[in-house]
């Protein structure tokens, strides 16, 4: 009997213990397959653009495929919504921008998701300011131009790639730090706002650097000010809206993975140490650059901390003005 007990505790033994070694393999071994990437937006802008540039090089890093998928939609909660509900083995991440936090706010009834619950925060990858323009023809050349014209009593108009979009949300942030109220013309996205301003049909527009720095360097746009906390490094003349007293509006861009919650954490901790790599390469730093984002690394405990800092702070700003979106 002695014998039969011991040796059913070492076959317990050995079995408990292959399956702990089946685990740490398991766990080693990710990724195994495909990763994919969904992107909650169409392809060609600086979201989209930005997941191929670090799928490229994380495909190189961890030796396997990375295949960016964009699920545009629902002010990026489709795909969000996707994520939300895939497989918590890292397969299947969310990169997205600081919209993220923001879309379930402005949307009419809501969505059925928690950003601050449902998701495991990988990594941060980038930030970037906003940016106050304003058309050449209009003939503002700054801030101080554009307030007092307001104040004096002009009806003054600025575009946005949309209702509930994080420009309008900053643009109404401005409005009443200012003491102003210049009118929204909300527009399907970035594009065709541009295009207007460009044209000289609307005086101001609010976009992200690089969607307008081929205009920039045209001059065909004047920046009068940068959101967030200091000067951008590709408009190092242009104030921010802090420095000219409009403390309230900091307001940052930001891009970060996530991926379902659950996520394990050695995974987290792969794209972590890959992510860090990738920021160091050249030829990322300049394509950042270019698209006016600095390489803006963090970990995903404070990615958590800023999806939630945003949920919390634009929530109250949504509701004070009513924000929604189209």
């Amino acid at each position: 009997m002695k014998n039969t007990l011991t040796r059913r505790a070492a076959a317990l033994g050995l079995a408990l213990g292959a399956g702990l070694c089946c685990m740490a393999a398991q766990a080693q071994a990710w990724p195994a397959k495909s990763i994919t990437f969904i992107v909650a937006y169409p392809a060609g802008g600086d979201t989209d653009v930005m997941a191929r540039v670090y799928g490229e090089k994380l495909s190189t890093l961890l030796k396997q495929p990375v295949v960016v998928d964009n699920r545009p939609g629902a002010s990026g909660t489709l795909g969000a919504g996707l994520v939300a509900k895939a497989p918590a083995d890292g397969y299947t991440l969310l990169f997205a921008p600081s919209t993220f936090a923001i879309a379930p706010l402005v949307l009419k009834g809501g969505v059925p998701m928690d950003v601050v619950k449902d998701f495991t925060p990988v990594v941060q990858v980038g930030g970037s300011p906003l940016l106050l323009l304003a058309s050449p023809q209009s003939g503002i050349k700054d801030v101080k131009t554009l307030v007092s014209r307001a104040k004096g009593g002009q009806s003054i108009s600025y575009g946005s790639p949309g209702s509930g979009s994080p420009m309008h949300i900053v643009a109404e942030m401005f409005n009443s730090a200012a003491g102003i109220k210049l009118q929204h013309v909300p527009y399907k996205g970035t594009a065709p706002s541009l295009a207007d301003a460009l044209g000289g049909h609307i005086p101001t527009v609010y976009s992200t650097p690089g969607a307008v720095a081929p205009y920039l360097a045209e001059r065909k746009l004047v920046p009068l000010a940068v959101t967030g906390q200091g000067r951008s490094f590709m408009l190092p003349d242009v104030p921010s809206l802090i420095e000219l007293g409009y403390k309230d509006v900091d307001v940052t861009a930001w891009w970060g993975f996530f991926g379902p919650k659950g996520l394990p954490p050695e995974v987290v901790k792969t794209l972590n140490t890959a992510m860090a790599d990738v920021m160091k390469m050249p030829d990322v730093k300049a394509k950042l650059a270019s698209m006016g984002v600095a390489p803006d690394l963090a970990d995903g405990a404070a990615l958590g901390r800023t999806v939630a800092a945003d949920y919390a702070r634009f929530g109250r700003v949504v509701k004070e003005f009513g924000i929604q979106a189209d």
